[in-house]
């Protein structure tokens, strides 16, 4: 094809990317839009003639089209797809252009990659091959050629779904008599034996992306890496230097020639890789070195006469050398511990009745000091409880940084995490839900006995652990924030200053979103670690990587893509302590 080729009236060809047997992928600028937005066009040529096959064909692939699509649209690492069509015969896709450098391409320019920015790479990928397989789809081609490094974040976006592939080599009808034959794609080397045969599974993206992994850390394409004869399991660690075995052992599950010895999806690899198994080290099971008790120990009634009784220790248990003691008469094996007893100075019985009734005596008298001495103390500084602490928003100007809450269309949020909270309608409905009930307590004093049942800690110190505690609370808490009933009270309970303002202030998100009738549904929200923490006095600072899965919805039910994305989001959370409860007081995104 000529790059002066104008594609489907619209599409003018400027070159070609790459081909192979099912296509070609071509460069091109939108000619329709203004600025002449470039795209990328995968030209796909079926490979039957028939026209029968050819209407099948064209089916199936405006239903992995519409995929595409939706994939594209959630999720930022995948490009998205901008239109699909046919044309003498052939189909075309339309995507998203991504600038930036593949894998392959960074390895050869810059050289081999460390373990900390492969690390990253898998971290950064490993959500996204969550999605996808949560899609109920296996991409069937991961690489490095598939995998590009986006010039203006870094993160990997990966490209070239085979499934599109697959439907170019529908060649049976399944009327009776055709027998279906396997469809295979994928590149040789980084596919599994079950997919070399037509049969990929989830775990077979991972068998490629740890392959991958193995090729940026040595160089080598799988031809090129050594093979354990006996098992067939494929031996890299000597070609990839001073690596962590701890890493080597992921990338080795991750590329076992058995699907059942994988891991069982990109959620288990994920964990393995951010908390590393260290090995058990069992200690030997030579017991302790027995202590010599040199004091007149009492047993029971003291002997007349004392009698050695020597216990042989068991064969197999070398003991420690024993200082010797001054004339032993008796050594009892007792519970494995030599006690050693003089024969003099045995305590008489009325000297140890004096002794022991002595220490019960000292121990009630203290006991009853101690009593006294708190309900001084109770009587005198009056009870302060939660019950008295209100959970309006404290409107604190804040210098800090830019709130990470934001506004799409009109204005927007933009990031999240778990943990059970409020649900309820806070509007002027006229009936009141349980959990409506429960946020009532946690903002307006009590005038009964019940406790407060908030999770916000009555604290001036705060903990690393109550800190991120409090986040997921603020995550969670989207869910009713961001959408009907737009709850703003949850708000006055987790936030203030700055952050309250953006969420619930006049002009914050929640106001913005109801009035627009827009609202966010969330699927994954999760805090992957804690990056940093600091606390001083009543201000502290936690800084979390949060893994998030938003989609946003207008009044009509229709997706909005520009503020729809699965993403891994860096964002550091400014905390105050209000009153002695621990507020938001702002939050910044580090990097997106």
């Amino acid at each position: 094809m000529m790059t002066s080729t104008l594609l489907n009236n619209r599409y003018k060809v400027l070159s070609i990317l790459g081909g192979g047997g099912f296509g070609e992928t071509f460069l091109a600028e939108d000619t329709q839009m203004p600025s002449g937005k470039r795209c990328v066009i995968k030209q796909l040529k079926p490979i039957s003639n028939n026209s029968q096959m050819y209407e099948l064909v064209q089916q199936r692939f405006q239903q992995e089209a519409a995929i595409l699509e939706e994939l594209g649209d959630r999720c930022d690492q995948i490009p998205r797809l901008y239109a699909y069509f046919s044309e003498n015969g052939q189909f075309y896709l339309v995507q998203e252009y991504i600038q930036g450098q593949t894998l392959t391409q960074k390895v050869q320019q810059y050289g081999l990659m460390t373990e900390n920015a492969v690390k990253e790479i898998l971290l950064n990928l490993l959500p996204v091959l969550d999605f996808i397989h949560s899609q109920r789809m296996v991409h069937r081609d991961i690489k490095p050629d598939n995998i590009i490094l986006r010039n203006s974040d870094s993160k990997p976006v990966l490209i070239d779904f085979g499934a599109v592939k697959v439907t170019m080599q529908t060649e049976v009808l399944g009327s009776p008599g055709n027998a279906s034959k396997s469809i295979v794609i994928g590149t040789p080397g980084f596919m599994p034996g079950e997919q070399s045969i037509g049969k990929p599974l989830f775990s077979s993206d991972l068998y490629s992306l740890g392959l991958t992994a193995i090729y940026l850390l040595t160089g080598r394409m799988p031809q090129n890496l050594t093979f354990d004869a006996p098992t067939g399991e494929i031996l890299w660690r000597h070609f990839a230097g001073n690596i962590n075995s701890s890493f080597a052992d992921v990338l080795d599950k991750a590329i076992k020639k058995s699907p059942r010895d994988r891991y069982f999806n990109s959620k288990e690899m994920l964990a393995a890789i951010q908390n590393p198994q260290t090995p058990l080290v069992i200690p030997p099971t030579v017991p302790p070195t027995p202590p010599v008790i040199s004091k007149p120990t009492v047993i029971s009634a003291p002997t007349p006469q004392p009698v050695a009784v020597n216990t042989p220790l068991p064969p197999t248990v070398a003991s420690p050398p024993v200082p010797p003691s001054p004339q032993p008469s008796t050594v009892i094996n007792q519970n494995s511990v030599p006690l050693v007893i003089p024969p003099k100075h045995v305590i008489p019985w009325w000297q140890q009745g004096l002794m022991i009734g002595g220490c019960l005596g000292l121990t009630v008298i203290g006991g009853w000091w101690f009593w006294q001495q708190q309900n001084i103390s109770d009587r005198q500084t009056p009870l302060v409880t939660s019950e008295t602490i209100t959970a309006s928003p404290t409107a604190q100007p804040s210098n800090n940084l830019s709130s990470e809450t934001t506004t799409p269309t009109s204005k927007a949020v933009s990031e999240i995490k778990p943990t059970p909270i409020n649900t309820s309608n806070t509007g002027n409905s006229d009936t009141t839900t349980d959990s409506q009930k429960v946020s009532n307590s946690q903002t307006t004093p009590s005038t009964n006995n019940s406790k407060y049942t908030g999770t916000s800690a009555v604290s001036t110190s705060l903990s690393q652990t109550a800190a991120q505690d409090l986040i997921q609370q603020w995550l969670q808490a989207k869910k009713v924030m961001f959408a009907p009933p737009y709850n703003t009270e949850i708000a006055a309970q987790l936030t203030t200053g700055q952050q309250y303002e953006s969420a619930a202030g006049k002009d914050g998100s929640i106001n913005s979103l109801k009035e627009d009738g827009h609202y966010y549904k969330y699927g994954v929200q999760k805090i992957d670690n804690v990056d940093e923490f600091s606390v001083k006095d009543n201000q502290a600072t936690i800084q979390v990587k949060v893994t998030e899965e938003r989609t946003l919805f207008d009044r009509n039910g229709n997706i909005i893509p520009k503020e729809s994305d699965y993403k891994t989001r860096t964002v550091r959370y400014n905390l105050e302590s209000i009153d002695g409860t621990w507020k938001i007081s702002d939050s910044k995104i580090i990097s997106n």
